[in-house]
């Protein structure tokens, strides 16, 4: 069973078509985040290391295309949403870090959200609809886009080096690592923030009663 379904995934990475899907789970990805876009670009790292299709550098161009369009429409329905995200009972927490973050640390928070599951989407949403300048959008983002690209396609390829007879070991082994440096980001993300949270001021201590003579 296993070997088919390798067989049956090996054979789409070696199809030209390959490129066309992972561009379009790329770009659904940025504004439909339960598209598994991250899982495809590293499986087809993990195919180029242990067969040599499909293409590394190609992989790379167009999951990173795919991605910094993607972000673009998500940041054009910030624009014509705006009320609606704010006040929505699942996207108005969401809504909230991204608007914070973004006053705290401008275009930056663009890259960082992008290796954050589910921070990427309400961060291109956000600044869409809070009408952050489309230029400044484009730049941090096609940063984001491009080491995001970079940082999925050589896990992949890692996992596939590590075990270039066994292309199922090498995906599991690249998902591990993709696991691992997630968790790991949400730990110090998590501890940043209990470090950075105000303290509460003491409640002013009470007056002494005083009987009446």
């Amino acid at each position: 069973m296993t070997d088919a379904i390798l067989d049956a995934v090996q054979q789409a990475m070696s199809s030209p078509w390959i490129y066309l899907a992972l561009f379009a789970l790329a770009m659904l990805d940025g504004f439909f985040p339960i598209v598994p876009a991250e899982t495809s670009v590293i499986t087809a790292g993990v195919f180029a290391a242990s067969t040599g299709a499909p293409d590394v550098a190609l992989v790379i161009a167009v999951a990173a295309l795919g991605a910094f369009v993607g972000d673009h429409i998500s940041y054009a329905i910030g624009r014509t949403t705006n009320d609606k995200l704010r006040n929505g009972k699942r996207s108005a927490k969401a809504f909230a870090w991204a608007e914070q973050a973004l006053a705290e640390r401008g275009g930056l928070v663009l890259v960082v959200a992008r290796y954050i599951p589910g921070g990427r989407t309400a961060c291109t949403l956000t600044m869409g609809a809070v009408a952050y300048r489309r230029r400044s959008f484009a730049f941090f983002d096609a940063i984001a886009a491009s080491s995001w690209a970079v940082y999925s396609v050589l896990i992949g390829y890692v996992g596939g080096a590590a075990f270039e007879h066994d292309p199922f070991k090498g995906l599991l082994l690249g998902l591990g690592i993709a696991v691992t440096i997630t968790v790991i980001v949400e730990v110090v993300r998590y501890v940043r923030h209990r470090r950075t949270a105000p303290v509460p001021a003491p409640a002013p201590e009470a007056e002494p009663a005083y009987a009446a003579d």
